[in-house]
């Protein structure tokens, strides 16, 4: 885990999400699944994004500007610059065999740096509409279906090795369906190292910090 200013080195549109391009520097990218706190300019708490793609000197960020800290990140330009703190939290185990990646929304936005480090598995994704499925351009290949069909939809027969990442409802229907699925929640986070509890949720009664113990669990 480092804290590091970088330098920003472009940001482009896709569908109603920003793809963020920082230079790695001396950051390690971590293991998919893991997040780097972003801080924001003119905000005071920083925010959690996953690592989208991590080539050529570059680490990516695909940020959904849905609040004041991340339309702040999303109207960064090339040549600014933002504190960056990370990698934090456990990602997925990639020791599997027969992955299926599902996506859900912004839940894709760990899934292409995945799909590298898993050599280009199979995946599946849903969302909300045409314009944010323009979001598959960064996973080649995927199958896509938009609401009212939901991605459950898609699941295989045969059983796969499922990594995931989405809106909660999701990952609920996940649990029950693929019982060993390795799932990615989001929560608000504020410190990102499990100091201010902020991100605790509560998973089959317990009560999990997804920024220490998360933000990646095993559905069982």
């Amino acid at each position: 885990m480092r804290r590091e200013l970088r330098r920003v080195t472009g940001s482009e549109p896709i569908g109603p999400y920003t793809l963020l391009r920082l230079a790695q520097g001396g950051l390690d990218a971590g293991i998919p699944g893991q997040f780097f706190m972003l801080e924001a300019p003119g905000r005071v708490l920083p925010r959690p994004m996953s690592v989208c793609l991590a080539e050529a000197g570059e680490l990516s960020f695909l940020i959904d500007p849905i609040g004041p800290g991340t339309r702040a990140l999303c109207a960064l330009g090339s040549g600014d610059e933002i504190h960056v703190l990370g990698p934090l939290g456990n990602g997925f185990d990639l020791d599997v065999e027969r992955p299926l990646l599902v996506g859900g929304g912004i839940g894709i936005a760990p899934l292409p740096y995945l799909s590298q480090q898993l050599g280009g598995p199979p995946a599946i994704l849903g969302f909300r509409s045409e314009l944010h499925a323009e979001a598959v351009a960064l996973l080649p290949g995927a199958e896509v279906c938009i609401e009212p069909v939901y991605v459950t939809a898609l699941l295989p027969e045969e059983h796969r090795a499922v990594l995931a990442c989405g809106p909660e409802p999701m990952l609920a229907a996940l649990r029950t369906l693929v019982p060993d699925a390795q799932l990615a929640w989001e929560a608000p986070m504020a410190c990102g190292y499990g100091a201010c509890y902020g991100c605790a949720v509560e998973i089959e009664g317990e009560l999990k910090r997804l920024c220490v113990e998360g933000p990646v669990l095993c559905a069982a």
